[in-house]
């Protein structure tokens, strides 16, 4: 990853460190240069992740798409651990990420191979069709939220492709339960094998093709 992008990524609002950022950029790149189809993001927030993501597609010659309805996860509310002032649109009082996030993919020069889609991620997958190389999910952290965006969209990866989990802590302490809980799923009963582990990063290869998770 170039240094230019790097200071881009650095500079970004997000909550994602250097080597989780760098792991993701590396498996990006992986699973772009296979050719199996564009990269898949959901929870864009202010485009931290997206410009690791977007550096591998673009180096690639593909793009990544990235889905976020931009008001906000339950955790970036008001009163919540994760909420930034900044953020609140003062016409509404609600938040509103999307601005923030298209200066930053400005600013990162990665407009051409990054690709906003705005909306509900539950949503955009009912009509998505395209087989995905690499599918990174950080979106919202609830349970409903975390489980709805795996069942949705993990049957979309293409076969050999990946799926990247953020915040997964194997201990309570660390952090909350549904991202881990996805990751369990995916290793021990979905078809994936886990090939690297970062942080609180983890990818996984598909190996065959299934049916939408149960849970």
């Amino acid at each position: 990853m170039d240094d230019a992008l790097l200071i881009s990524a650095r500079a970004a609002k997000g909550f994602m460190p250097d080597d989780e950022g760098l792991a993701l950029h590396a498996a990006g790149g992986v699973a772009a240069a296979a050719g199996l189809g564009p990269l898949m993001e959901i929870g864009t927030y202010c485009g931290k992740s997206a410009i690791y993501l977007g550096a591998a597609a673009r180096d690639a010659g593909t793009v990544l798409f990235t889905v976020d309805h931009h008001r906000g996860s339950e955790e970036n509310q008001a009163g919540w651990e994760h909420h930034d002032t900044s953020l609140v649109d003062p016409a509404t009082g609600r938040m509103d990420t999307l601005p923030t996030f298209r200066r930053t993919l400005e600013a990162s020069g990665l407009e051409p191979h990054v690709i906003a889609v705005i909306g509900g991620s539950t949503t955009v997958a009912t009509y998505w069709t395209t087989p995905l190389a690499l599918l990174f999910i950080d979106g919202g952290h609830a349970h409903d939220v975390a489980w709805a965006d795996y069942r949705a969209w993990s049957p979309k990866v293409a076969e050999g492709g990946y799926l990247a989990i953020h915040d997964v802590f194997e201990d309570p302490a660390d952090g909350g339960r549904p991202p881990y809980e996805l990751w369990c799923d995916a290793v021990s009963s979905r078809g994936w094998t886990e090939v690297s582990a970062t942080g609180s990063l983890r990818v996984l290869q598909r190996l065959e093709r299934l049916d939408e998770p149960e849970r």
